[in-house]
């Protein structure tokens, strides 16, 4: 009975663009949606203090959407250096499980 197989699944470097996408926009729905709702308790709070209505319009139009591009634009690059990693040490393993195969 083997226990390992001859070889691994093929690295798919195609994927790459698709999974580094999928990531950002995860990360950029997320962030909008935590800092609209951090927004909305702000705005509220604020509005409590000052006794006037809150204007919760601006939180959707400027706040949430400036938080979300920038958290995006870090998510865009943590990923993209983080799958670049995974993919070059995915590299060096499969190679080395060739080499060990011989």
């Amino acid at each position: 009975m083997r226990l390992m197989s001859r070889y691994s699944t093929p690295l798919r470097p195609s994927l790459i663009p698709f999974r580094i996408l999928l990531i950002t926009l995860l990360g950029i729905l997320l962030s909008f949606a935590v800092s609209m709702f951090l927004g909305i308790l702000g705005t509220i709070a604020w509005a409590a203090l000052h006794h006037t209505n809150p204007n919760l319009t601006s939180v959707y139009r400027h706040f949430a959407p400036l938080i979300a591009a920038v958290v995006g634009f870090i998510v865009l690059v943590v990923a993209t250096v983080h799958e670049v990693r995974y993919y070059r040490q995915a590299k060096a393993l499969a190679a080395i499980e060739r080499l060990s195969f011989r």
